[in-house]
């Protein structure tokens, strides 16, 4: 110490070091502000200094521009939870525990000093902190996985050592007001309640939800005495058997078609009970009708154990049968795509269930089923939406891989869209394909992505069926009380690879290995049912031969098995049938009368309405245009189409990106006041007894509403339903439901959908995104009538092809491509005459200097010499350059129709001009567009009338990768070069 300078020697023993400044500071501020809050030491060093009080606590509360909110520290509960940085309550809160306890304690006769008090709000408190933590976490260390591979990370949050409690404090009584049920419980009762309900083998996730009354709810029926999984001895029985059900079938099949694929349930066989419950208890609480979308995996033992499918018709599947009668055409599925309906009645409550067909696709199936409720929900006028419910199901790599999942549940809480919330069923095989979680997602469970819309998440142990069917049992009861989607995630294993002929050891031996050593759910609930004296040991023996016994006599049947009818034209289609040879046009005209009631709703506003001064003047313009019977314009047409299938009981549908204004600001379906957003709807007012015009705005995505307006149109026959893109384009973000659903629907499954998708399309100088539908791949598709594709060049053309959609005995789908700058084309107009009596849809239209709005007398038909054929928009630049050169032998013909090409109609049109060239000309590139399609059509047409030409010339852009260009110069002088070489004629 010698060597030291006194300086150092300070350093050395002071306190007043430069890192315990704050500390000091803090101090001193307490001392200023109450010196009995310091300790005496203390009192005495800060009086020597005999500094002023207020310098003191200035100094420790900062500079004065420093912000006294920042860095914000988050102070709620779920946060503390997560951290563990658990705050000591409020001195108001801890008084008034106080004050309940020592009146608890005066109720018994005993006085209690501040101290013990102090210990007993201490005691309460933490107490209280420790159930919060295992209501929020106590899932994660629950007994979920049957072959205990689960990650056992320790949380300390769940330990009451970490809240201060040693084994000599665990019996101590504690008060906690009720919390458990209980008024006063020791920390080892407590533990031993909340590990019971949160760390079981059922754990429920529910503290994320933020509606006070959802979250109180669940608490309530799971938390507590007398809480626990009850089942009674019937009900234990029924489970038994169901589960007998589901093994015996999956056996049976794997002994008689082995190595053919069926996507077993082996593993997840508490699928079923678990259903099966759904269906009682949703019946008992109001529900009618279930439709359920689930994939691949365990379907065949949901037809046949839960929605009642003879077990013979399987089996004849199996054997090579169709499941359709033979006299029905259609090219059918495999087996484990196809779907049913039947009717099972509980305790007198009779629910019907329909499983939807669905393809190879994951989750693709999901929005369509939800479109299937709505459209029932619709028609049974169920408003609370509690009749009828969707029950997906998902596996565990799917539901957090797929985005249309989240989609869905996008969906499920929109006003066009909800379906009062779907009962999500995950059978958490742990693993994908061959991938295991740990490669397929990035979150703890497959089903966080549920925590998007706060659904309330059941995990259960799939080998522990009383707690799967007890967690089915309180998700249904969630839903039908609060209509919000729940979600039922089971842990269970699949037993075989990913299918029955795959080897699953090349890639996940340690489970497998665990797999092939594991009992299986049967065995382990007889073992537990045999234990608690429920069943004699060998009774169970006798039930799976008796029900082997059934199925062999069920195998045999299936040999000579004939389905005898095909149900897709039952109920709501029962008016309707296949289309025949003959072409329906349909009857699309309307009344003079009916055309000036609607023309009526459409231009008048609620009195004291205030309109936007644009709005105002296009209702003035179509006040003209039924004043005058002339310039119907697009958006005029369109609403007449609306309006009087609404006057004839067709309720319309239509959802799409903006939709009720429109893209292009042409539709105004909604008025919106511009004082108080009021909306008015005019087609809702046109007469007493109407049905109902519903235009939704929908959510930012094509995939998942496209497939739930599809899946509305399967369900509603009767229904004009429409989707609009924003543009033609964006449509290929739902390309999976064109492909496996809208195209092939009907030839794959039996299953008819009139809906109508509305694509804008047309070359503008908008760039590659905006300018094309990508026509060609619709036409590529087209076979055996499966759809109608159409690009219309009038407003009244329009209007009839979508009445035609309705008035015909049979329904297909409708691909439309739709203008952008033709709605407001000074040619693209109609007369009244075009939309009522005898008037028509037109396939092929004439030119409009023969029968229309140009003044250029054409040449007689043998002096023709060159037939334009076109469609759209591109006409429309043909007819204003040729009447503006003056030329009369070049006539324009409009192909209105793509498919089903119109053949006949086209060959009665072209023989008029045997001589003359026949050119097709389009917008689009030469391998895009409508030019592969038409030009061997077009052949066809012209060499049975005997033209001159027997193969027509291409007029349009050479062959593109991009659809088009992004430079307004470069579409200007290609679209010019494409209307010159239509036009002009060499020599």
């Amino acid at each position: 110490m010698t060597d030291q300078s006194p300086n150092d020697q300070f350093h050395a023993s002071s306190f007043m070091q430069g890192h315990n400044a704050a500390y000091l500071e803090q101090l001193y501020a307490q001392y200023a502000n109450d010196p009995n809050a310091v300790d005496e030491a203390w009192r005495d060093f800060f009086a020597a200094l005999g500094d002023p009080a207020q310098d003191a606590q200035a100094e420790a509360q900062g500079p004065s521009w420093a912000r006294r909110d920042w860095p914000p520290t988050p102070s709620d509960d779920l946060t503390a939870a997560l951290t563990g940085e658990w705050a000591m309550p409020a001195a108001e809160e801890a008084k008034a525990a106080g004050k309940k306890i020592k009146e608890k304690a005066a109720e018994k006769g005993v006085e209690i000093t501040d101290a013990q008090v102090q210990r007993a709000v201490l005691d309460s408190i933490r107490a209280l902190m420790i159930i919060r933590a295992y209501r929020i976490r106590g899932h994660l260390v629950a007994d979920l996985d049957p072959l205990g591979m689960r990650d056992q990370t320790p949380h300390p949050e769940l330990d009451p050592r970490s809240y201060g409690f040693t084994e000599a404090d665990m019996d101590r009584p504690i008060f906690i007001d009720n919390v458990l049920g209980l008024q006063m419980a020791s920390m080892r009762q407590i533990v031993e309640i909340v590990k019971r309900t949160y760390c079981g083998t059922f754990a429920l996730q529910y503290m994320h939800i933020s509606d006070p009354e959802q979250a109180s709810w669940l608490k309530e029926r799971i938390e507590g005495y007398g809480k626990e999984i009850q089942f009674t001895r019937e009900g234990r029985k029924a489970i038994l058997n169901k589960l007998v059900e589901a093994e015996g079938f999956e056996k049976f099949l794997h002994v008689k078609y082995m190595g053919t694929k069926r996507f077993g349930l082996d593993g997840g066989e508490a699928l079923i009970p678990a259903m099966e419950q759904i269906i009682k208890r949703g019946g008992a609480l109001g529900l009618k009708e279930i439709v359920i979308g689930m994939p691949h995996r365990g379907r065949l033992s949901v037809l046949a154990n839960v929605m009642g499918k003879p077990y013979r018709a399987i089996f004849n599947e199996f054997q090579g049968g169709s499941f359709k009668p033979e006299d029905v055409d259609g090219s059918g599925d495999v087996k484990y795509h196809l779907g049913a309906s039947s009717d099972r009645e509980f305790d007198g409550n009779s629910v019907h269930l329909s499983l939807t067909a669905n393809p190879s696709h994951l989750e693709a199936v999901n929005p369509v089923v939800l479109g299937k409720v709505r459209a029932k929900q619709d028609q049974l006028g169920d408003t609370e939406r509690r009749q009828v419910m969707a029950v997906l199901l998902h596996g565990d790599a799917a539901f957090a891989g797929q985005g249309v999942v989240a989609e869905g549940f996008g969906l499920s809480g929109l006003r066009g869209h909800r379906t009062g919330g779907t009962m999500h069923i995950v059978v958490n095989n742990q693993i994908g394909f061959t991938t295991a979680p740990h490669f397929s997602r990035s979150s703890p469970y497959p089903t966080d992505i549920a925590l998007m819309v706060e659904a309330p998440i059941f995990h259960v142990n799939g080998d522990d069926p009383e707690a799967v069917v007890h967690a089915a049992r309180v998700a249904t009861e969630f839903r039908q009380k609060f209509g919000r989607d729940v979600v039922l995630d089971i842990f269970c294993y699949r037993r075989f690879g990913h299918n029955e002929g795959d080897e699953p050891m090349f890639t996940n031996p340690a489970m497998y290995n665990r797999i092939k050593r594991h009992k299986t759910t049967l065995q382990l609930y007889t073992e537990r049912l045999v234990k608690d004296g429920l069943i004699p040991e060998g009774e169970i023996e006798d039930a799976k031969a008796a029900f082997q016994a059934k199925l062999n006599d069920e195998f045999e049947a299936g040999k000579e098995y004939k389905p005898n009818k095909a149900d897709w034209l039952d109920g709501r289609w029962s008016h309707l049938n296949r289309e025949g040879e003959e072409y329906q046009r349909g009857e699309t005209a309307i009344k003079p009368e009916t055309m000036a009631e609607i023309g009526r709703a459409l231009t008048t506003a609620p009195e004291g309405f205030t309109l936007h001064k644009t709005v105002g003047r296009l209702l003035e313009t179509k006040k003209q245009m039924f004043e005058t019977g002339e310039g119907f314009d697009w958006a005029t047409a369109e609403a007449l189409a609306f309006g009087s299938l609404l006057t004839e009981g067709y309720p319309v549908r239509l959802a799409g990106q903006d939709s009720t204004r429109g893209t292009f600001s042409q539709r105004h379906s909604g008025l919106i006041d511009q004082e108080t957003e009021d909306r008015y709807y005019p087609l809702n007012h046109i007469r007493e007894g109407q049905s109902r015009y519903e235009v939704i705005d929908s959510m930012l995505s094509e995939y998942a509403v496209l497939g739930f307006e599809y899946g509305y149109s399967l369900a509603e026959p009767n229904s004009l339903v429409m989707w609009e893109a924003q543009f033609g384009d964006f449509a290929n973000g739902a390309q999976i439901m064109f492909d496996q659903f809208i195209s092939s629907g009907e030839r794959k499954w039996l299953r008819m959908s009139g809906l109508v998708m509305l694509l804008p399309h047309g070359y503008e100088g908008q760039g590659p995104e905006h300018s094309s539908a990508r026509l060609e791949r619709f036409l590529q598709m087209c076979a055996e009538d499966n759809w109608i594709v159409a690009n219309c060049t009038t407003p009244a053309n329009y209007f009839h092809i979508l009445r035609r959609q309705i008035h015909r005995s049979f329904r297909k789908p409708l691909v439309l491509m739709t203008p952008k700058s033709l709605l407001r084309h000074k040619l693209a107009i109609s007369d009244a005459a075009d939309f009522t009596t005898g008037s028509s849809f037109h396939r092929v239209l004439w030119d409009d200097a023969e029968k229309g709005h140009s003044d250029t007398k054409l040449a007689a038909d043998d002096k023709i010499r060159r037939v334009v054929i076109s469609s759209g928009k591109v006409y429309y630049d043909l007819l204003e350059e040729r009447d503006a050169r003056g030329i009369d032998d070049v006539y324009l013909l409009r192909l209105e129709q793509f498919y089903p090409f119109p053949a006949l109609a086209l060959m009665k049109e072209l023989e008029r001009f045997k001589g003359a060239e026949i050119v097709w000309c389009q917008e689009e590139p030469k391998n895009q567009g409508g030019w592969s399609y038409v030009e061997p059509n077009l052949e066809w047409v012209l060499t049975r009338i005997g033209a001159k030409h027997t193969r027509p010339r291409y007029a349009g852009r050479a062959a593109s990768a991009s659809p088009a260009t992004g430079l307004a110069s470069q579409h200007k002088a290609q679209q010019n070069a494409l209307v010159n070489d239509a036009l002009t004629i060499e020599g």
